[in-house]
């Protein structure tokens, strides 16, 4: 792995590990990180399927990703659906377009998957509202 593809994929762990029970593993031959060790938050893609890119998939909801999309098509994308319908509705984000990527919007975009998939009580813990 390169430098570059590396140092993001530092920054992605980074912003996904903070969040409450979020831990990785590989799964499907990338990194995954998974709320509870068992739902998926995002997978990072170096060279997926050999498209040379390097990027994040996440899930969304169904309106957001088309609206990512219209926004910047050139950094939003639609992940190909797996057989059994898995990331039909997820984000792609390429993470390789220019060697600025906009961190918070990220963290931003991670942030409301979690919200997407995570247990109310570990939302509630996000939020402060727990101890």
């Amino acid at each position: 792995m390169k430098l570059a593809q590396k140092s993001r994929l530092v920054r992605v762990r980074k912003i996904a590990l903070a969040l409450p029970e979020v831990s990785e593993r590989m799964s499907h031959g990338a990194p995954c990180f998974f709320v509870r060790d068992k739902l998926p938050l995002c997978y990072f893609h170096d060279n997926h399927r050999g498209d040379g890119r390097i990027s994040l998939w996440c899930p969304t909801a169904p309106d957001v990703q088309d609206a990512m999309m219209r926004v910047d098509l050139k950094r939003f994308f639609r992940p190909s659906t797996s057989s059994a319908g898995h990331f039909r509705d997820w984000l792609g984000i390429f993470l390789d377009i220019n060697d600025e990527v906009d961190w918070d919007e990220i963290t931003a975009i991670l942030d409301r998957a979690y919200r997407m998939i995570a247990p109310k009580g570990l939302i509630a813990k996000l939020d402060g509202r727990c101890h």
